[in-house]
């Protein structure tokens, strides 16, 4: 175990005269009602909603296409990956989706036989199934507490994804009941929650789950990210988009395009003075982002551990241990809840585990256009400290590999490693390789980044933050935009 060095953070400079005073951008749209940075799913979430309001809408983006965490690439001339977010059980479960027919604009979900496996040492695994009761049949004497707890859950889903997916505050104000019955298990530290099962498998299914959250599982509110994320796996399913993820936005983007929207990109924005004036701006950015577009001090806020992502193309499937893992859309590696638990602690404070936690994806199991026929694309990430530069993190994915799928080096074509300065160079807001916009500790999952009735208000007159550092926070469902759409909207019917 050794320290991991390296760190990444935004500095800002205060702009010498008033941030007021705008200047167009290169070809700006003319008399635009609302002005979007960031063509992500929530900055296009957002446009669409606006767009489809009958609001002019011009989308600013700073890299050559669209995407932010959605975009999918070549790994070689004919396999793609998914540069980050895969799995999309809140894009199937999102209301803004929903309300946009992305089916319309060409997005189609994808289903694994098995939504996710969990391998153990001895060469079994347990295993998710969108079915509550197939699931239950793998959990043993925990199968009446599994059904009592997730599954109750989960058949309220239609209900629980609106809390889920929307702000603290405004859910709790307008659910009580259900807030207050599913708060009482989301509020709790994961390393809690699990003493609700006793057996190794329904342990390890939520402390995976959990471990998603990139802090340490006894953080208050961990099993809140376990539970929501198991809930709509048992509800809606762990699918992939057909043909990747850019099938997301790119439907996005036709949606905000036929409402008479545009699209820039290639057109960074470092200063609210290279805005053209509008009704409303809104913000696909971090709140550090904003104060240094802004000219004004540096918030608090506090980013998280980072992503660090191998690909692979393999010219056969993975030679799991563990049979069920080769029909499983997503495998968690990591061993047994105690295992997992050490690793993310670990990782939290700075430290790079040799055993880590690692979020494994086979998405040509359902998508088999990822790759060439008979072959199969593997996307495999680790938490490691924001900012790491230590090349052995990569080896700890690679021996998490050699211990539950032994042999998979012999069927490696190509590979490709994702650093979390790569992250970070990739998309700046990706803090030191922060891919969720900030810390999940309980303060800024309650408070994120404001404890607020209208979270994605700025201090700033006319200003909303749109991104996954507003609530609900990270995951491809453009709720976050969506919402603080909904919150100009709201203004400016007043």
């Amino acid at each position: 175990m050794r320290p991991c060095v390296g760190q990444c953070g935004w500095h800002y400079r205060r702009p010498a005269t008033g941030w007021l005073r705008f200047s167009a951008v290169d070809n700006p749209a003319r008399g635009v009602d609302a002005v979007v940075v960031g063509a992500g799913p929530n900055g296009l979430a957002a446009a669409a909603r606006l767009a489809r309001r009958g609001w002019k809408v011009v989308v600013y983006e700073a890299a050559a296409t669209i995407g932010g965490g959605s975009r999918t690439k070549p790994l070689t001339a004919d396999s793609v990956f998914d540069v980050c977010a895969a799995v999309h059980p809140f894009g199937v479960s999102s209301p803004a989706f929903e309300e946009l027919h992305l089916g319309d604009h060409g997005l189609d979900w994808l289903y694994p036989r098995v939504g996710l496996a969990h391998p153990f040492d001895d060469g079994t695994a347990a295993a998710l199934y969108r079915d509550v009761d197939e699931t239950c049949a793998g959990l043993g004497p925990d199968a009446d507490r599994w059904r009592a707890r997730v599954g109750r859950l989960a058949a309220d889903w239609d209900r629980l994804r609106h809390l889920v997916l929307g702000p603290v505050i405004g859910g709790s104000l307008q659910h009580p009941l259900q807030m207050g019955r599913f708060g009482a298990l989301a509020g709790l530290p994961a390393s809690t929650a699990v003493r609700l099962f006793r057996t190794r498998e329904a342990k390890a299914l939520l402390g995976g789950f959990s471990a998603h959250a990139g802090t340490a599982l006894d953080q208050p509110a961990t099993a809140g990210v376990g539970l929501s994320m198991l809930a709509a796996a048992h509800a809606v399913g762990l699918p992939v988009a057909s043909r990747g993820s850019q099938s997301i936005v790119d439907a996005l983007a036709a949606i905000v395009r036929g409402a008479g929207g545009e699209i820039v990109c290639d057109q960074p924005i470092t200063s609210l003075r290279q805005l053209p004036p509008a009704r409303a701006t809104l913000l696909d950015v971090t709140p550090g982002q904003f104060a240094s577009m802004a000219g004004r001090p540096a918030p608090r806020w506090k980013h998280g551990v980072a992503a660090w992502k191998l690909d692979l193309l393999l010219s056969g499937p993975m030679p799991w241990t563990a049979a069920v893992c080769a029909d499983a859309g997503t495998v968690h590696l990591g061993g047994e809840f105690h295992d997992i638990a050490v690793a993310e602690k670990r990782t939290a404070r700075g430290e790079l585990p040799r055993r880590p936690y690692v979020i494994v994806n086979q998405p040509s199991i359902s998508d088999p256009s990822r790759a060439p026929q008979g072959h199969h694309v593997i996307w495999a990430y680790r938490h490691v400290p924001n900012g790491c530069t230590a090349p052995e993190a990569t080896t700890g994915i690679e021996m998490q590999f050699d211990r539950f799928a032994p042999g998979w080096r012999d069927l490696v074509v190509h590979s490709r490693v994702m650093t979390a300065g790569d992250y970070a160079d990739y998309n700046p807001s990706y803090i030191g390789g922060d891919i969720a916009g900030g810390a999940m500790t309980f303060r800024q999952v309650v408070a994120r980044p404001r404890l607020s009735v209208d979270p994605y208000r700025t201090a700033v007159a006319g200003v909303w933050l749109c991104s996954q550092s507003t609530p609900p926070g990270p995951g491809v469902h453009g709720m976050s935009g969506w919402l603080a759409a909904g919150a100009v909207l709201a203004g400016d019917r007043r």
